[in-house]
Order: C-alpha cells, then sequence, then structure tokens
C-alpha cells in the first residue's frame, strides 16, 4: 500500500524505503507520464520528460525506477543525471520539453526522498493542479503501460545552465571580497562552484562535497543549528558575506558581515532594488508574510509591487500572469521571470555579490535601514483546532478597530502603523503568525504578544 500522505502541497516526499521505495517510484513516473499526456493533449509515447537528482544515497536508484516508470508508459526520458533542482528546471525551459521530474528531498534529513515535478515551462504541480491527481491515479494501482516503451537519453546542461545564469550581471563589476561559503554537503558546491570560478572571490569552502550521509549537518539553513557555524566562520575569516545553500541548492540564505542572519523578506527587497534597477518600471511579487520593506523600497525605486499567495505554484503561475519580472518569499525561494519563472539559489547569490560591488557599501550597511525602520517577529506557530474559526474571530476584532482585512491567503490585517498574517499549516492543526511594526521593537513585541494571547485563547 502506498501511503497518501507522501503526497505534499507541493512535491512526493517522504522517508526511503518505508514510505517511499523504488516500485513506488515506478508507478509515479508511469502516473507522471500519464498527468502530462492529460496536459499536452497528447499520447504519452510522443512526450520528452527530464529527470535529475540530487546526491542523496538512495538518489541513484529512485531515480532510475522514476525513469522505468516513465517509460513503461512511453514517454522518453532526457537524464541530466547529477545536478540542483534549477538545473533540471532549466533543463525542461530551455529544452522545451514536455515536463520535468526531480529526485530529491530537497532540506530534509538523510532518510527522506522525494520527487518535485514539473510541466512544460517549468511549471509545478501542485496540490492544487497536479498532484491531486497523480496521488490517485497510483492509489488507484499502476496505470497501464504503453504498448511502445520510451526511449533514454543523457544531456549535460551544466555549462548552458552557468552562462544564462551569469547573463543575470555583468561579471566583470564584481570586486574581490572574501566570502564564506556552505554547500550542506548538497548540490551547491558542483552547482554554484564553477559560476563563481571565473570572479575575484576568496572563497572559503565549508561542506562544499555532495555527500548524501550529510557528515556535518542538516542540509537546512532555516534552523539556527544549522547556520550557527557560518556565522561563526564569517566572524572569524573578517568575510564580507556568507552564504549557505540548502541539500538540493534551490535555495540560498545569507549572513551579512555583522554575523546577522538576513531574513528572506529584507533579502527580497534588496534582490527587487537590483531588478527594478537593471529594468525600470519592473513588476516585483512578495508574499502575504512579508515586511512592508520590499513594497516601499520597490515602489521608490519606481517598480510595481504586488502581494501574492505563499508557495511556489502561486508564484510562478501570477508571474506569467502579470509578466513580474522578480518574486521573493521569506521562506528563501527567490523566482525569475528570464528564469523560467523558477526558483533559484544560483541567482541571488550573484545579484548580492554584484549589488555589493556595485554600492561599494557592506551588506550590514545595506541593511541598516531596514532594520531602523521595519520590526519583524518573525513566523511564530501555535497549535489551534479549529483554526478558520480563530481567523474569523481575528478578523473581525481588527476589522472593528479600523484595521484593513485582507483574505488573499488566511487573514492579513493591516494598521497604518503595524500589521500581521495568520496562516493556517497544509498539514497540521497550526496557526502561523507572521507581525511586523514600524514603530520600534518594543512595540513589535507588544502587538505580538496581544495577537498571540488571542490566537491561544
Amino acid at each position: 500500500m502506498v501511503d497518501p500522505a507522501v503526497f505534499k502541497a507541493y512535491d512526493v516526499r517522504g522517508v526511503y524505503p518505508d514510505e517511499l521505495d523504488e516500485q513506488v517510484a515506478r508507478a509515479i513516473g508511469r502516473a507522471f507520464a500519464r498527468v502530462l499526456a492529460d496536459s499536452e493533449g497528447k499520447p504519452a509515447t510522443e512526450l520528452r520528460v527530464g529527470l535529475g537528482r540530487d546526491m542523496r544515497l538512495q538518489a541513484g536508484d529512485m531515480s532510475a525506477a522514476y525513469a522505468e516508470g516513465l517509460r513503461d508508459a512511453g514517454a522518453g526520458v532526457l537524464d541530466v543525471a547529477e545536478v540542483g533542482t534549477e538545473q533540471l528546471y532549466f533543463a525542461v525551459g530551455s529544452l522545451d520539453l514536455d515536463g520535468g521530474l526531480m529526485c530529491t528531498a530537497s532540506h530534509n534529513p538523510a532518510r527522506y526522498t522525494g520527487a518535485k515535478l514539473v510541466r512544460r515551462g517549468a511549471l509545478p504541480l501542485s496540490g492544487d493542479s497536479g498532484i491531486g491527481e497523480l496521488r490517485d491515479l497510483v492509489l488507484a494501482g499502476e496505470p497501464a503501460g504503453a504498448s511502445a516503451r520510451g526511449d533514454y537519453a543523457t544531456a549535460d546542461v551544466a555549462q548552458d545552465f552557468g552562462t544564462r545564469a551569469l547573463s543575470f550581471i555583468d561579471v566583470a563589476r564584481v570586486r574581490p571580497m572574501r566570502v564564506v561559503l556552505d554547500g550542506g554537503n548538497g548540490m551547491a558546491g558542483p552547482m554554484i562552484g564553477p559560476l563563481l570560478d571565473g570572479l575575484p572571490l576568496e572563497r572559503v569552502e565549508t561542506y562544499w562535497t555532495p555527500d548524501g550521509h550529510f557528515p556535518d549537518h542538516e542540509p537546512n539553513p532555516l534552523l539556527e543549528e544549522n547556520r550557527q557555524f557560518v556565522i561563526d566562520r564569517v566572524l572569524a575569516e573578517g568575510a564580507e558575506l556568507g552564504i549557505a545553500w540548502d541539500g538540493d541548492a534551490d535555495r540560498c540564505f545569507f549572513i551579512d558581515d555583522a554575523g546577522r542572519f538576513v531574513d528572506g523578506d529584507f533579502l527580497t527587497a534588496l534582490l527587487a532594488e537590483s531588478i527594478v534597477g537593471k529594468e525600470p518600471g519592473a513588476t516585483v511579487l512578495y508574499d502575504v508574510r512579508a515586511s512592508r520593506a520590499v513594497r516601499d523600497v520597490v515602489e521608490r525605486a519606481g517598480g510595481t509591487a504586488l502581494v501574492n499567495r505563499v508557495g511556489h505554484a502561486f508564484f510562478k503561475g501570477r508571474m506569467r500572469e502579470t509578466g513580474a519580472a522578480f518574486g521573493g518569499e521569506v521562506s528563501g525561494h527567490y523566482y525569475f521571470r528570464d528564469f523560467y519563472c523558477a526558483d533559484s539559489g544560483a541567482i541571488p547569490a550573484l545579484l548580492i555579490l554584484e549589488l555589493l560591488s556595485q554600492t561599494e557599501k557592506t551588506l550590514s550597511e545595506l541593511l541598516a535601514p531596514l532594520h531602523e525602520r521595519y520590526f519583524v517577529s518573525g513566523e511564530i506557530n501555535s497549535t489551534v483546532e479549529g483554526g478558520d474559526a480563530k481567523m474569523a474571530e481575528l478578523a473581525e476584532r481588527y476589522e472593528q478597530a479600523g484595521a484593513e482585512i485582507g483574505r488573499l491567503d488566511g487573514i492579513s490585517v493591516d494598521f497604518e502603523d503595524w500589521h500581521f498574517n495568520v496562516r493556517p499549516s497544509n498539514t497540521e492543526p497550526l496557526l502561523r503568525l507572521n507581525l511586523e511594526s514600524v514603530v520600534s521593537a518594543e512595540h513589535m513585541a507588544q502587538r505580538r504578544d496581544e495577537v498571540l494571547d488571542l490566537i491561544r485563547s
């Protein structure tokens, strides 16, 4: 029996081999071909599907099983081998493939495996579009195979990917600087390393070699225990910057020269300023949890800022609808229109290196105006049964107090000098609070505690 819980909101993920093994992977491959065939309106035997894998110990066997399932269904497979997730997205977009499957469990511990799945143009499957159909096909039993077995070929996309990523910056303008790099024993080393070879950087590389055992730390820089050593190393080395990537390297996180972790919304603001500087009037998307710093910075630079639902499927879809040049999420996902609207862990790193060079400022200096103006709580989770009723209660209370109420994603409550968003978890009885004051840290703490008391009462 296949556990339906492995089919998540944005991917397929579970413990290997207890929840996901090669037999399930083969079934997923066959079902994925059916989903793509329905999406493209053509037989599975006419499909070309990209396939990539990360460095996890089980990735080779699982990737081979996905390939077998796709080929059983009649789809042709183009295997780009061991890559970062965005390199698989690049292959799907640049080679005009019908879809792609990346065998990865992203930032999860070593015992996990999974798959990220995209349609033509690197548009993701999600719980709202595609993953539900995939789940139903797999749970109903493996779809019947095709009369003609799909072919299998390999490709190396590293060089073309590097050319595209580097096209986002003026390489000649990057100045010498010392940078601490943490690959987390994931795919950042082989994916990012070649892009930096032509830049005048003094690189302090840590955990730069892929190793599916993750002997040093889990590849999740969002957890404080996984980034403290980067902070310590930046300070010890007198580095201007620290950059850490997650396991499949499609997210990057920054430590400034003062050893301070850079919040995702503040990083979004800096990246947005860079993008609008290159494309005057550009549209930028930011998520409902984000600091007002994003909107303020974009509008001050002459761009248009649009708030968006959380989740890569919602960002990538709306970028296509609006033509937005860039989108950023608090969670560290950064999307680029000219990279198939896909998220990238390479392009933000390059843009920040360029921005530091052009401004001749340190990262802490660039961030100082934001830290002085915007005071954020970070995301705070509360276990709540009946989350919908609680959100309705909050909306009613604060609307009566004069707030503007938004319901794009959970509820957003906006006053002139503070605001917050409360969203439910997709998988647990949790409400997630993000709150900001533009008055002071003390005012933020006061309002945070006020809202938490209401949520938890």
